[in-house]
């Protein structure tokens, strides 16, 4: 087709020639040093076109050969940039396919690679990727001091551009690797905002947070992560209430317990699992009161709640009625009615009614749960417990030992 377009054109160029200059008869006269040449027209523009096209020809052919040494130089730079990059190539295939001894000379084959060619050295990019590569797998290879020499190279030739981030992002992550939850905090602070807020800086956060002892940094970027989706619902549910965990049973007297209870969000404060382990660690530092203060509201509206949310409330509520007041009493003797069948709920009460020192409806309440499997061993121990006091009271030794030697035998 290209053909044929140019057949069609230097025929039409034909054409024109021949009806233009197909009837000139003008002349063109030179005259020189008393000498005249005439020349047709015709031939002298011919001359001039030929002419000009035989200088351009020449002045392209002298600067082809004066540029010749420095289109050899960049020739060469361009070779040497090619090979570089298949070095670079080549350490990372071997670094995905877990030959780090090999990642690692190919990393620094290309690093030579650059530094012998001068042209080269004005890209930091390159040697930043390549020494963060060679840190890598000095990584893999628990080579420390390899790794840490070349990630310096690496934050050196970065200097404050994009792979400076990426820099900091791979030691704290080494540094969660060596354990060391300090160093990688400082490198996570050192980050740019935009980087900070990056899906794997907070997983990175979350996971230094924890090793450090901080369960209350953990569980705020915990809800950062969850927030950006990085878990599924179930997980992020778990890992919350986890750390919610950790950040009260780091608490060493009440005063801190009730500074990590209140700097929960309201959230937290509203999970009754994290209500419930909160109670059992104020009830186990004698804050009673405290204890069944935050779980007060769960109890006012105990009947929406799901089972195992109310069993745990329930078992929660037993080490704190300690004091237990007469209002409690009614709350859950409420309860009780409208969940008759609800094991745990009856164990809190015949508990509450042994703190009132109401012997006969204990008594007949604890009686009915001692022996539901489904009861932690515990929570029975300490019914067969109190229904030995119980009997204490009413002068019964042989039904005390019995209940003495029922509770002896939980395990």
């Amino acid at each position: 087709m290209k053909l044929v377009v140019w057949l069609v054109l230097l025929f039409a160029a034909a054409v024109v020639a021949a009806l233009t200059l197909g009837a000139n008869d003008g002349l063109a006269s030179f005259y020189w040093a008393g000498w005249r040449i005439d020349l047709s027209l015709n031939l002298f523009l011919l001359l001039l076109i030929a002419g000009c096209f035989a200088l351009v020809t020449a002045i392209q052919a002298i600067e082809s050969l004066t540029t010749l040494p420095r289109r050899a130089r960049q020739w060469r730079l361009a070779q040497r940039e090619r090979m570089a990059q298949v070095a670079l190539r080549e350490a990372l295939t071997e670094y995905f396919g877990a030959r780090y001894s090999r990642a690692q000379k190919a990393a620094q084959r290309a690093l030579n690679i650059h530094a012998a060619a001068e042209g080269l050295q004005q890209d930091p990019a390159f040697e930043s990727l390549a020494y963060l590569l060679a840190a890598s797998s000095a990584h893999r290879l628990q080579d420390r001091r390899v790794r840490d020499e070349a990630w310096q190279r690496a934050l050196v030739s970065s200097g404050r551009g994009v792979t400076d981030d990426v820099a900091r992002l791979l030691a704290a992550e080494w540094a969660v690797d060596d354990r060391d939850a300090n160093r990688a905090l400082t490198l996570l602070a050192e980050l740019s905002p935009g980087a900070a807020r990056r899906t794997q800086a907070l997983r990175l956060r979350l996971q230094a947070a924890r090793l450090a002892g901080r369960p209350l940094d953990a569980l705020h970027t915990a809800r950062l992560l969850a927030k950006h989706q990085a878990f599924s619902k179930v997980a992020a549910q778990g890992l919350l209430r986890s750390l919610a965990f950790e950040a009260l049973e780091a608490a060493r007297d009440v005063d801190q317990l009730r500074a990590a209870w209140a700097s929960l969000e309201a959230v937290d404060r509203r999970d009754a699992f994290v209500a419930a382990r909160a109670a059992q660690c104020a009830a186990e530092l004698g804050a009673f009161d405290d204890s069944r203060g935050w779980l007060k509201p769960f109890f006012d509206d105990l009947i929406s709640l799901p089972r195992d949310a109310r069993e745990t409330l329930s078992l929660a509520l037993i080490p704190a009625l300690v004091g237990v007041g007469p209002d409690w009493v009614q709350r859950l003797e409420a309860a009780a009615q409208r969940l008759p069948r609800d094991g745990h709920l009856a164990c809190a009460l015949g508990q509450a009614l042994f703190e009132r020192q109401l012997w006969g409806k204990s008594r007949q309440t604890l009686e009915s749960v001692v022996d539901d499997t489904e009861l932690p061993a515990a929570a029975r121990r300490r019914a067969w417990l109190a229904l030995a006091a119980i009997a204490e009271q009413e002068g019964d030794d042989t039904r005390r030992a019995r209940c003495v030697d029922a509770a002896a035998r939980l395990r």
